[in-house]
């Protein structure tokens, strides 16, 4: 649970201005792991790095990144 919160507080520290609390945090930290994983593997990224805690939490938010930029486009287009 620590690494999810960890990796959604860095996902919107680097896309979101406004913070959007704990529960968030954990929701866009675990969707992000299953994104970044499934898309890092697509491109081949395997390695003892990747293994590691710091290599999952790495994967992470880059998964939560893509995530929630493609959710910010879908809602510019929707509008």
């Amino acid at each position: 649970m620590r690494n999810e919160l960890i990796t959604g507080w860095l996902a919107g520290f680097f896309v979101i201005k406004e913070k959007g609390g704990l529960i968030w945090n954990i929701i866009i930290g675990l969707l992000g792991g299953v994104v970044g994983g499934w898309l890092l593997g697509k491109l081949g990224a395997t390695g003892s790095f990747w293994a590691q805690w710091y290599g999952q939490i790495v994967s992470a938010v880059i998964g939560a990144v893509v995530l929630i930029l493609v959710w910010r486009l879908i809602k510019k287009l929707l509008k």
